[in-house]
């Protein structure tokens, strides 16, 4: 179900407000890239500044734009389970594929409240849950024995965002459960090694601009053409690394409005790119091979 390439779409702003416009434009590039599908509202589209409001505008928007060409998987994680099943609410209406659930950031829950919390969500979802687990983002990486125990429990858990670098930890989960859930890509950096542990998928923050790089990549790969998938990592290696010299997704936007599809705009508490940074950004992203840009 979640195999190919998933791109994290960002939220497009201009003066304050969602740029719709701006957002079919991405869209229609990315379909025709060959994506997937969307991961909506994941950590990329900064959902802690949008309102309700904004999440359910976008949701309908989006969803007609792509109009059953890719598969949709949206964000609703919070760190509080009532604020959840609040966005699972919101999502429900536009019949999305899948959940993406981040593991709680900042309490930090035990077992049986890790467990308590995704029951709850599996029981007002009634779709697949797609578990994102970033110890780097929520401060807590779930050891391999707690990972166990919760997809034991929760069943409705169908696959995993794996974006932990700790690279033997990841191997040990895909190898334990790889028969139970799917594992998808979470560190757009580590892609050719993930592929190599038969990952099936990648949601792809970076993918906003080198969604036919991922394309390429995954497709010479399970062709057996691995050197020529790894050229083409290579390739699009310096602007992956580029895009996260600063936090998500004020990279990928600043690169986006270079290449005029948007603007760099995001919203407090993220803030403009220093100027350093955007002059390396500008350099790498004129050096990247056009083919592989959107």
């Amino acid at each position: 179900m979640f195999k190919g390439i998933f791109v994290a779409l960002i939220t497009p702003f201009e003066a304050g407000q969602v740029n719709y416009k701006a957002l079919a434009g991405l869209i229609e590039r990315q379909i025709a890239a060959g994506v997937n599908g969307f991961c909506l509202l994941g950590t990329t589209a900064e959902p802690p500044a949008l309102t309700n409001k904004e999440k359910e505008e976008i949701l309908a928007f989006c969803t007609k734009q792509i109009n059953g060409r890719a598969k949709i998987i949206v964000g609703v994680g919070a760190n509080s389970t009532a604020h959840t099943l609040e966005n699972i609410k919101i999502a429900s209406k536009f019949n999305p594929d899948a959940y993406l659930v981040v593991t709680p950031y900042y309490n930090k829950p035990n077992l049986s409240g890790m467990i308590g919390h995704f029951t709850a969500v599996a029981d007002e979802a009634k779709k697949p849950l797609v578990l994102y687990h970033i110890p780097s983002r929520t401060g807590q990486r779930l050891s391999i024995d707690f990972l166990g125990k919760l997809l034991e429990a929760v069943p409705q858990i169908k696959a995993i965002k794996e974006a932990d670098y700790d690279i033997a930890r990841v191997v040990k989960a895909r190898t334990l459960f790889g028969d139970k859930v799917e594992f998808l890509g979470g560190n757009d950096d580590l892609w050719p090694a993930l592929m190599g542990l038969n990952f099936p998928g990648l949601i792809s923050a970076a993918g906003n601009i080198l969604a036919p790089a991922f394309v390429k990549m995954q497709k010479l790969f399970l062709e057996g053409k691995t050197q020529e998938s790894m050229k083409v990592f290579k390739q699009a290696y310096p602007l992956i690394e580029a895009l996260f010299f600063e936090v998500n997704p004020t990279c990928v936007k600043y690169a986006l409005s270079c290449i005029g599809l948007c603007t760099e705009e995001v919203r407090l508490p993220l803030g403009l790119l220093q100027a350093e940074t955007q002059q390396k950004i500008k350099q790498i992203l004129a050096d990247t091979p056009k083919e592989l840009i959107i």
